[in-house]
């Protein structure tokens, strides 16, 4: 069985019909997904998938990349509905939150908009040790100021960094912290050295597979969307970089996975 711990299923083209993708999902032997929200848009929608298919879990979070539309109050509103789902074994974590720089430089502003991000990561990490739940990380050109949020509030419950493209010595930073590393499509690219060798140094226990759907398309499907049946893909890549087999990638990964968001297997 395989766990996509990251899919956005709420967006195009999952959202017109769920139900077939993740029925193509499981006949690749993806049984479950991990739906991370962006904000307070599609909170609503994150948490009706999970009541339509059981093998959807959710994550509540804000999304740096999308923090224009977040509201003065989101982390409030983020609080009040955190409160309301601790009885819900499908909310399993805070996120999509972490920082974007690269959006926030893009900016009118970009040093207000890299302090409020850096705020409400702050105060998400303080909403996952209230609530006990691990947190879903987003970086971009901002992995010093990540890092150091992280070590000021580490999280209790640990937490995972979506689509790692970084060094070793970056994960083992996070590693460290109790930070799970998320392998996506990016291995899947033969010109990916960097991230490519670095997963071949971790250990195993510390990697989770996701498909970052419809984004991070894997080798092949490029201009296409992403969809969760892939993880296939990058369950196969990262077996031919590693000396494990295929069969215990993937009982691993899907007990860390499993694990961490606790899911039940």
């Amino acid at each position: 069985m395989l766990i996509d711990s990251h899919c956005h299923f709420d967006f195009a083209p999952f959202a017109q019909d769920p139900a077939h993708y993740l029925a193509m999902a499981q006949q690749h032997g993806v049984e479950k997904l991990v739906v991370p929200a962006i904000g307070q848009r599609n909170w609503p929608l994150v948490m009706e998938l999970a009541v339509q298919f059981p093998t959807i879990y959710f994550a509540l979070g804000l999304h740096p990349f999308f923090s224009a539309e977040h509201s003065e109050d989101a982390v409030a509103q983020l609080d009040h509905l955190l409160a309301q789902q601790q009885t819900n074994c499908q909310c399993v974590a805070i996120g999509e939150c972490g920082l974007d720089f690269a959006v926030a430089d893009k900016g009118s502003e970009p040093q207000a908009q890299r302090q409020q991000q850096q705020a409400w990561l702050a105060e998400q990490l303080e909403l996952a040790n209230r609530y006990q739940l691990p947190v879903i990380l987003h970086c971009r050109n901002a992995f010093p100021e990540l890092l150091k949020l992280l070590r000021q509030n580490p999280p209790k419950r640990g937490g995972v960094y979506h689509a790692f493209s970084g060094s070793y010595q970056q994960a083992t930073q996070l590693v460290d912290l109790g930070i799970k590393i998320g392998v996506g499509g990016t291995i899947t690219y033969s010109r990916a050295h960097k991230t490519r060798t670095t997963m071949t140094k971790l250990p195993l226990a510390t990697l989770m597979l996701e498909t970052d759907s419809p984004d991070m398309p894997v080798a092949g499907f490029q201009g296409q969307p992403n969809r969760p049946d892939r993880l296939r893909n990058v369950l196969q890549s990262l077996a031919t970089l590693r000396t494990e087999s295929e069969r215990e990638i993937a009982r691993v990964t899907s007990l860390t996975t499993a694990e961490l968001f606790a899911i039940p297997l």
